[in-house]
């Protein structure tokens, strides 16, 4: 059953009694005489509802509305006035109050207006109730140990609460991207509609843009004599996630910008226009700057689709994640394959501490279902993992030479030693610089401020 709290904040006594006394039950009531009181109690036990009267002593009526509104949004205001002022009465509405009473008040007629308030607030509170059973019952196990992986969680469920800001997620593969935009739409006012996954990657360019915005009957060769729906009206009040998006052919992205900007679109062969409301998430592992510098990826759809922008943290920097997620994978695969693991030896925990995630999350798993698989148990060693030994190249070098009498010029013997890396990285990632930012383990955004510097020199 829900119930709700109502603060009745006025400075008349009589008032506060009176309205206290008719309220509850079936209302829990709490009076205060003065504003700045009952916004102190507000951080304990924030009200579904305030009445607020706008002649109060200290901290004004209109100076309480908007501090109520900064801190408790949600929370509905009914002024209460001992006459009526137009202009004080229309600046309170203009700053959110929901209505207001002129004293003498008459019961009748507050009770109605309130139970029109709580109606709103009832609402709300079972979509609420009916999201938090949809979290319980829908949403992927995401570990979530380590403080940047936290804060990403905490930062997506701020952004998620608009029904229809594009939102991108960037990270390496295997980060768990599509478990944010799960994450993302679960959390979101569309958390009741579809949530539509597309790899934008793994369609043939000729036939994204049919698959997204659907086709008409002979649109083109071998099109269904029916037609069909496109992925973006499956969505339709709920959330589209377009993962590797940055492998969107031109044609594609022209349309999906298009969409963007108004919510329509035509289907293939139609002149028909067509509007969905849904919410665009998308992700890329891809560098997207350098293929807009390129000139494979759209710059203004670059900025419609990164309203918002998401960074998953990779493995390798939340390490404190590695064995809680060795822990979660190795009891599903208890559970998929009967076996009965214990749990992970230190060996085995260090070697999956030190080892180099180049697959991020994904490799763990793979790699904990391959020791589930084979290992004899009764925990998983690391031999069952399969994990390399270090090469000699990843061994600190012990083969350094001795600084002679005379010295070393050090930021030369840098800037060599940076520039040799640099031009390895880019010839084995064919001169894809996010990919050779990965190779050396830092961040695109470094190895390119890094690269250019040492062109300048």
């Amino acid at each position: 059953m829900i119930t709700y709290t109502i603060y009745v904040i006025d400075d008349e006594r009589i008032i506060r009694d009176g309205i206290s006394t008719s309220l509850s039950p079936p209302y829990r009531v709490l009076s205060f005489s003065t504003a700045e009181d009952a916004l102190v109690s507000m951080s304990e036990t924030p009200p579904d509802l305030v009445l607020l009267d706008i002649g109060l002593p200290g901290m004004s009526g209109i100076q309480a509305l908007e501090e109520i509104r900064r801190i408790h949004p949600d929370t509905l205001v009914i002024m209460i006035t001992a006459y009526e002022d137009a202009q004080t009465v229309i600046q309170a509405m203009k700053l959110g109050a929901y209505d207001y009473v002129i004293k003498p008040i008459i019961m009748d007629a507050l009770e109605m207006n309130i139970a029109h308030a709580l109606e709103s607030i009832r609402l709300r509170k079972e979509v609420r109730q009916l999201q938090q059973q949809y979290l319980q019952e829908n949403l992927p196990c995401f570990v979530a140990e380590s403080n940047a992986i936290q804060d990403v969680m905490e930062f997506i469920s701020r952004v998620a609460k608009s029904p229809d800001t594009p939102i991108l997620i960037l990270g390496e593969t295997g980060t768990g991207k599509e478990l944010i935009a799960g994450a993302i739409h679960y959390r979101s006012p569309n958390f009741m509609g579809p949530f539509v996954t597309v790899n934008c990657a793994a369609i043939p360019r000729d036939l994204i843009e049919s698959e997204l915005f659907g086709y008409e009957k002979g649109a083109f060769s071998g099109a269904s004599a029916l037609g069909k729906r496109g992925l973006i009206e499956d969505a339709q009040g709920g959330t589209l996630f377009l993962d590797e998006v940055g492998d969107l052919g031109p044609e594609a992205q022209a349309k999906l910008l298009r969409f963007l900007e108004n919510g329509e679109f035509h289907r293939l062969g139609s002149t028909r226009r067509q509007h969905v409301r849904t919410r665009i998430v998308s992700a890329t592992n891809k560098d997207l700057s350098l293929l807009m510098d390129n000139g494979l990826f759209r710059r203004d759809l670059y900025f419609r689709l990164g309203v918002i922008k998401v960074k998953v943290p990779s493995l390798n920097e939340r390490k404190e994640d590695i064995i809680p997620l060795a822990q979660h994978f190795l009891m599903e695969f208890n559970r998929k394959f009967s076996r009965d693991f214990t749990g992970i030896s230190p060996q085995a925990a260090q070697a999956l501490s030190s080892h180099h995630w180049t697959g991020n999350v994904r490799e763990l798993k793979n790699l904990i279902e391959r020791a589930v698989l084979i290992g004899r148990g009764p925990r998983i060693e690391a031999d069952d993992l399969g994990i390399p030994e270090p090469s000699s190249s990843d061994r600190p070098d012990s083969s350094f030479s001795s600084i002679p009498a005379a010295g070393v010029d050090f930021p030369a013997l840098e800037r060599a030693f940076e520039r040799h890396y640099i031009e390895q990285a880019l010839i084995l990632s064919g001169g894809n610089e996010s990919e050779a930012a990965r190779l050396l383990n830092i961040n695109h955004h470094t190895f390119r401020y890094r690269r250019r510097r040492l062109e300048r020199e």
